[in-house]
């Protein structure tokens, strides 16, 4: 009888190890797909830009939204690491612009970064273009996972966190995108064999993890708009 009361502790202890254990994950998938409070977080970008790198006179904050009149990256003059970005996003119809990060020359950044995409998928020349051409893909890498991107005039919220190099996009509220760059081995090819495009010249893997943080600017006649761009860096 005492034997058959420790087999019958035994497995009981087992199922709850088992359910608490799938409990923990669960909640853990579920925090993976919400936004942080960064209310107290500092802002990426001071208001007078004066902790920025940007061609004169095309970047500027109007009423606490920071936007640009041309095609040219905002930049951090700081370089991170280990951190959680959290900023807010409204395309205009046609937009087509990104967030990059561990830029480490920002002269050439287009092979020398990891861009997040940013994109109104609801027009029609996006929403037909390659999937990793899309809102919150890794551009030209990653396709996230479904496009939940808002309709054009309404603002979007991402969270993108970066821990060495696991890179994780958060898209209002969903967790759209999830990158180790220790796979892209290749400049050519995607792990899933297919293309990657010719100007993305060099493989993720081969990619410092740490640089510059920056924001794409007005492509064409489309432009973009952010606010409360702020982070947390990690240890």
């Amino acid at each position: 009888m005492f034997r058959n009361m420790l087999a019958w502790c035994w497995r009981l202890s087992l199922v709850l190890i088992v359910s608490i254990g799938a409990e923990v994950l669960a909640q853990e998938s579920a925090n993976e797909s919400k936004h942080p409070d960064s209310s107290q977080w500092p802002e990426l970008f001071a208001r007078d830009l004066s902790n920025a790198i940007f061609p004169a006179g095309v970047w500027a904050f109007q009423d606490g939204v920071l936007t640009a009149t041309e095609d040219q990256c905002i930049w951090t003059k700081d370089q991170y690491a280990n951190f959680i970005l959290d900023l807010e996003f409204k395309n205009s119809e046609g937009t087509n612009s990104g967030v990059i990060v561990y830029c480490s020359d920002i002269k050439n950044w287009i092979p020398n970064s990891v861009e997040i995409q940013i994109a109104d998928d609801f027009a029609e020349k996006w929403a037909k273009a390659p999937a990793t051409w899309h809102c919150g893909a890794i551009f030209g890498h990653l396709a996230p996972k479904k496009s939940v991107v808002k309709k054009p005039g309404e603002w979007n919220r991402m969270t993108i966190t970066c821990r060495g190099p696991m890179i994780q996009v958060v898209l209002n509220g969903e967790l759209v995108t999830e990158m180790d760059m220790r796979k892209w081995t290749s400049a050519k090819t995607n792990p899933d064999g297919s293309e990657i495009p010719a100007w993305l010249s060099r493989p993720k893997a081969e990619l410092p993890q740490k640089g510059h943080i920056g924001l794409q600017g007005k492509h064409g006649d489309s432009p973009i708009y952010f606010r409360n761009v702020r982070i947390k860096v990690l240890e």
